[in-house]
């Protein structure tokens, strides 16, 4: 049996791990787009901020560790998938043929239609390679504009400040990380990293990234903004969003929609062809809609999940970890649940500005849904769990209305009544179908 695995980030190496453990006869191919090691992205920002060697990215460090473990890294990209066949057409005309096949091709950076995009000295934070040209600019008192100021950004941001540049974030929202929190957290954010020394503009739009030479390389960009201003840059970077590679699936036969569409077992519409982390969709109950959820530990699970069954151990993938808890510049923040609310809920919501404390209660009748916090991390376990077991809170939740602060005393009185409750002998339902053995990820 041959697997090939197309993509040597995290999903892609913890599969071929996983599959050298169940499968450990079978022929295991890793393929990466990048001459470096296997990486991870995520620790590029402590990178930047001199906090890890190169070599501490490195997801493993031993450069004998995967021809020990009998995988086969190849350097390539796909540009076709036959299902037909089981055949992979690369880039450089070559082909692979697999049994069975991983896509763990994972995402690249959304960039902007913006006139000056492509200039030297703007930059991407997403590869080995964009890190090191981004230390290379960012010098001490360097003038460094960041375009976005989501859940990337803001990571990219705080490596940047640590290397004592004189830094400008440019967000086109009404509020930072407006993917995760409300108005209210989102401006509690932002003045609490004004207060560190960066200037942050927001509901504004980078609309050119011009020189003030005629030469190119080496000369300060002036970035200009929809408000009217113009900056000054040695360095601008951009943390638009991403977008998965998914392209050279056209005309594969294999689904996919914003991502590769998978099923529980995270296999796609065709057999013996799985995909794992950003690049694949599925299915969030929680939420009700299919999603793709780009984060770390999401990717290691699927991927996990995705080998087992590649191996014919029979796993499932239930449920989503979603990015909740961000420490910006030392301020935590947290974002639980349907923490934007939902029609005809009740919220409450309390902000102390001078600490930096900020709550956000959403309801469904008398269930809390979700939440937003900032600079209060005592009932980060409550509010989790008030949320995903949805404990009916009966008459707290007009209390909760009234006074945040009760939520111990909430939790502690409802959580047991309704652990009672279910272990009663009258709650317990009875004749359910037994379900086959499988291993649940």
């Amino acid at each position: 049996m041959k697997h090939v695995i197309l993509g040597n980030g995290p999903a892609g190496v913890i599969a071929a791990e996983t599959l050298r453990k169940n499968a450990p006869a079978d022929d295991i191919v890793l393929v990466g787009d990048e001459v470096e090691m296997p990486y991870s992205r995520m620790a590029l920002p402590n990178l930047i901020a001199g906090e890890i060697s190169e070599s501490s990215t490195q997801l493993r460090r031993d450069k004998d560790y995967f021809a020990r473990q009998r995988i086969q890294q190849i350097t390539g990209r796909a540009v076709h998938i036959s299902s037909r066949t089981r055949t992979i057409k690369m880039e450089d005309g070559g082909i692979l043929s697999f049994d069975k096949l991983l896509i763990a091709t994972g995402s690249r950076p959304r960039v902007p239609t913006i006139p000056g995009i492509d200039f030297p000295g703007v930059h991407a934070c997403w590869t080995l390679d964009d890190a090191r040209q981004i230390m290379q600019l960012a010098r001490p008192r360097s003038r460094v504009v960041v375009i976005g100021a989501g859940f990337i950004g803001c990571l990219v941001m705080e490596a940047l400040a640590s290397r004592g540049v004189d830094l400008t974030i440019i967000e086109k929202r009404d509020r930072m990380m407006a993917g995760a929190l409300s108005k209210g957290a989102g401006d509690m954010v932002q003045r609490w990293c004004e207060r560190k020394g960066i200037k942050v503009h927001t509901s504004t739009r980078v609309v050119a990234i011009g020189s003030n030479t005629l030469q190119q390389v080496g000369s300060p960009r002036i970035v200009r903004l929809s408000s009217g201003v113009q900056l000054q840059a040695d360095l601008v970077v951009y943390c638009t969003g991403s977008t998965p590679n998914i392209d050279f699936l056209k005309g594969s036969g294999i689904k996919f929609v914003q991502g590769v569409v998978v099923d529980a077992a995270m296999q796609t519409n065709m057999p013996g062809i799985y995909a794992a982390g950003d690049c694949a969709e599925t299915f969030d109950e929680a939420c009700g809609r299919s999603v793709i959820a780009g984060v770390q530990p999401n990717a290691a699970d699927q991927a996990y999940c995705a080998a087992l069954n590649m191996s014919d151990k029979h796993a499932v993938q239930r449920g989503l970890r979603q990015i909740d808890v961000f420490d910006t510049m030392g301020l935590i923040s947290s974002s639980f649940g349907h923490w934007q609310g939902i029609r005809g809920g009740q919220w409450v919501e309390v902000a102390d500005e001078t600490h930096f404390r900020y709550m956000r209660l959403e309801f469904s009748r008398d269930i809390l849904i979700g939440c937003n916090v900032v600079g209060i991390t005592e009932h980060a376990n409550i509010l989790r769990g008030l949320i995903q077991h949805q404990v009916r809170l009966g008459e707290w939740k007009d209390r909760l209305l009234q006074d945040p602060t009760l939520l111990k005393q909430a939790y502690a009185e409802c959580v047991q009544e309704q652990f009672v409750d279910q272990a009663s002998v009258f709650h317990t339902p009875y004749g359910s179908p037994a379900e086959p053995a499988s291993q649940s990820v």
